[in-house]
């Protein structure tokens, strides 16, 4: 971040913690798109990516009188956004509905902060050490859909089973791997390799 980056956002911090609501526009404005992708490439959907978005800015806009300008209010941003959308993926987890729309969608977006890669690199190696544990069929079904992006029906035809066969292997599939990300006693582990998995 440059210089002059830097002390615009410490102005208008200083500015939103005496409540200039016109600062939280200009903050809103410089932070909402970075913050929306980022979320969006962990929760996939823009609905809840945006209502993630919101629940942050709301949370800056309630507790301004605690910012402190002097520091990075971007990487305070990135904090909360993190543990915003960490917090929907644990309920995903467990929500029917939320863990179709969110778990079994492609991902499109990929977005990794350059102070997270040497993190996505460490989660991509128990990526693969997470996908390793499953059967031989099951893997290759697995592979199939994420790595090539194939439908369920596509992967049905192609390996002569029915869609529902597939679609119940993929449970499986993320069935084994959350037991297995579990055994590591990290719960930043599971959520961040199940966005990098599905």
């Amino acid at each position: 971040m440059s210089a002059d980056k830097k002390n615009t956002d410490k102005l208008l911090v200083a500015q939103l913690r005496e409540g200039n609501e016109k600062a939280f526009k200009k903050l809103f404005g410089i932070y909402r798109n970075p913050l929306f992708a980022y979320a969006k490439s962990l929760v996939q959907v823009d609905s809840y990516a945006e209502e993630i978005v919101q629940d942050v800015f709301l949370k800056v806009w309630l507790n301004r009188d605690n910012l402190k300008p002097e520091l990075s209010f971007k990487s305070y941003l990135y904090t909360i956004t993190k543990n915003h959308t960490f917090n929907f993926l644990a309920k995903a987890v467990t929500d029917k509905k939320l863990r179709e729309e969110v778990f079994y969608a492609k991902s499109t977006v990929k977005y990794l902060p350059v102070d997270d890669y040497i993190e996505g690199r460490e989660y991509e190696v128990i990526r693969k050490k997470a996908i390793q544990t499953l059967p031989p069929r099951r893997k290759l079904i697995f592979e199939m859909s994420r790595d090539e992006g194939k439908s369920y029906q596509d992967i049905g035809v192609e390996l002569g089973i029915s869609t529902q066969t597939v679609k119940n292997q993929m449970s499986q599939a993320l069935s084994n791997i959350t037991m297995y990300l579990e055994t590591k006693g990290e719960i930043t582990f599971l959520l961040l390799v199940f966005f990098n998995i599905l």
